[in-house]
């Protein structure tokens, strides 16, 4: 406070080692001081660093500020394993596999949901591989996997499956005729539902 003001004219702004140009941003006074804004153009997906310089109206030098972020376009990677698309199972408990990953905003989180129900919380190993056991319903079920990265991005992988878990049944089974002879054709029927 009480300072002789920030000296626009010696303001610095640069986006990794380029210098963005006084043109380009905003400036707001604002109490004790300047508010700048600036949008860049599309930035490359990956980490970049904003640095700032500037004096006061007497010269005097502030510190370099720094700020490191990342851009993110691009959602995670997600391939699953198990189960199979269109599988028919004898088991109301499968478990679902699989991989994820982000190049550029780890972490990522995976949820997992079946018949819209989600099935807690998945853990998401460093390689990226995750496991999760599920419980279906007898018939038509649908898996829906989503891998969500520190920025936001998702992407989205859908498996229908079936449970059948009822037996067949066997009727009935006769051989006609009965006794048969040796050598003699004879029939066998099996009735199953």
């Amino acid at each position: 406070s009480g300072g002789s003001g920030v000296n626009m004219n010696s303001f610095a702004l640069k986006v990794d080692s380029t210098t963005v140009a006084s043109s380009a941003y905003t400036k707001t006074v604002i109490t004790n001081g300047v508010k700048v804004t600036y949008t860049p153009a599309a930035l490359a997906d990956g980490s970049h660093t904003i640095t700032v310089n500037c004096s006061d109206n007497d010269g005097n030098a502030a510190n370099t500020a720094t700020s490191t972020f990342i851009v993110d376009t691009v959602p995670p990677t997600l391939n699953l394993t198990a189960p199979q698309e269109g599988a028919t199972l004898n088991s109301s408990i499968v478990t679902v596999t699989g991989t994820t990953n982000d190049a550029t905003s780890s972490t990522v989180t995976v949820k997992i949901t079946v018949n819209g129900t989600d099935q807690g919380s998945v853990t998401v190993a460093t390689n990226g591989s995750f496991s999760r056991e599920v419980t279906l319903a007898e018939g038509s079920n649908s898996i829906v996997v989503t891998a969500t990265d520190a920025a936001g991005k998702a992407s989205v992988v859908s498996r229908t499956v079936n449970l059948d878990t009822s037996a067949p049944v066997i009727q009935s089974a006769s051989v006609s005729p009965n006794p048969v002879n040796t050598g003699a054709t004879m029939i066998i029927t099996v009735v199953i539902e």
